[in-house]
């Protein structure tokens, strides 16, 4: 039997001293190239060179084709059969979806008259090095199919804990370039998993706006929200009230504490943001309280406005002391909300203007649809045990929500 004239780990060897900077894109090019002389070889029934009865078909030389990758774009040797042909299906396998989204996007920007040096260098940021229009048109008309059915999907069984937040991104309307807000909702389900259950654009972030997109999330389905984290938008305070009245509110500790610095000489701005973190790491509700109410004594003389502040928001603050202890880490701010902006951030940073809200909703929902995904495979975001003592409470939120519907008198 004749032995292959290289192996893989003297080819990766090779590919390591003659690549330097590009060793991760070469090492690729060798590892898959392998992969694919090793496919052909079955095709044909007989390794590359070998005389052997059992060979149905050989080898006739290569085709280049380019293969883009997170790496860049990779020109790959493919084999040729001297009857019928070969092509390595999973070498094709379809785009993830938010790439699908940025490439959709790429080409609508050049149809909208976006800077052509602007979007060549978005392509090589992503590794390509053109894409027809055919193709851009079938990749938008799968993913804003996929899309919408992942924004308008029934939600199932009782959500107790719902983040709400909302980001500015730059589009262009009527030819203008203008910020609007892109709105997600997580939620963590009866079941201990995150999910994601909604997303839109608003032309402001206002009280009408938000009141709209909760009520269709309840006409979706969401029930049983027993606690909402959200920063102190006033309007989005107001549609948490309307909308879901039987929910407690928690107001984000970390946005707060921004709002509370403002009101005390930077100088003092470390102390203050110490004293205040330490409500939040004693052991018990109880400890809690007596702790707030020490930080408030510390800091009237000083500082009487931030104290004033700091006062008035008690309860919103420390609603987090009502649920299991097991909880607080993850429902007494946005953090995780914030988490998943700063990729939503490293996504929509990269197209910078986007040509319309389309493609905006387009990116961002793939990209979630993929976190949602992602989600539905990982450990428990709470454990079942402690969510048991959760759901075990009465919640007035279902049996009020279809009244939260009607249009107002």
């Amino acid at each position: 039997m004749t032995q292959p004239s290289i192996t893989l780990p003297i080819a990766l060897r090779k590919s390591v001293e003659q690549s330097g900077p590009d060793v991760l894109r070469e090492l690729m090019k060798v590892i898959v190239e392998k992969l694919m002389s090793e496919d052909a070889n079955s095709l044909c029934g007989a390794p590359f060179g070998e005389r052997s009865d059992e060979r149905v078909n050989s080898r006739n030389g290569y085709r280049i084709r380019p293969w883009d990758t997170r790496l860049g774009s990779i020109d790959l040797q493919i084999p040729k059969l001297r009857r019928g042909s070969y092509f390595p299906d999973w070498l094709l396998e379809p785009r993830r979806r938010s790439e699908k989204a940025l490439l959709a996007v790429v080409a609508e920007a050049y149809v909208l008259g976006v800077s052509t040096r602007r979007v060549e260098r978005l392509m090589e940021t992503l590794g390509l090095t053109g894409i027809s229009k055919s193709r851009v048109s079938e990749i938008a008309g799968e993913l804003d199919e996929a899309v919408e059915a992942f924004r308008q999907r029934p939600l199932e069984g009782e959500f107790p804990y719902l983040w709400l937040d909302a980001l500015e991104v730059r589009c262009r309307e009527e030819g203008r370039i203008v910020n609007v807000s892109v709105v997600v909702a997580t939620a963590v389900s009866g079941e201990g998993r995150r999910e994601i259950l909604g997303v839109d654009v608003f032309t402001r972030e206002d009280g009408a706006a938000w009141l709209a997109f909760l009520r269709g999330l309840v006409a979706r389905g969401l029930k049983g929200v027993k606690l909402t984290v959200s920063d102190a938008h006033a309007g989005l305070k107001n549609a948490i009230a309307s909308v879901l009245p039987g929910s407690s509110w928690q107001r984000c500790r970390a946005h707060f504490v921004l709002n509370l610095l403002a009101r005390v000489p930077k100088s003092a701005q470390a102390a203050v943001a110490t004293m205040v973190r330490s409500v939040f790491a004693q052991p018990d509700a109880a400890s809690v309280q007596a702790q707030f109410e020490s930080v408030l004594r510390s800091l009237e003389l000083r500082f009487p406005d931030a104290v004033e502040l700091l006062d008035s928001a008690r309860e919103e603050l420390l609603a987090f002391t009502a649920f299991p202890k097991e909880h607080w880490r993850q429902i007494w701010s946005n953090n995780p909300q914030e988490r998943l902006n700063k990729e939503i951030r490293r996504r929509t940073d990269v197209v910078g203007i986007f040509p319309n809200r389309q493609a905006i909703v387009r990116l961002v929902g793939a990209l979630l649809a993929e976190q949602h995904d992602e989600w539905a495979i990982a450990r428990r975001y709470f454990s079942l045990e402690s969510l048991a003592v959760l759901l075990a409470t009465p919640s007035t939120s279902t049996a009020s929500t279809e009244a939260s519907l009607l249009p107002a008198a």
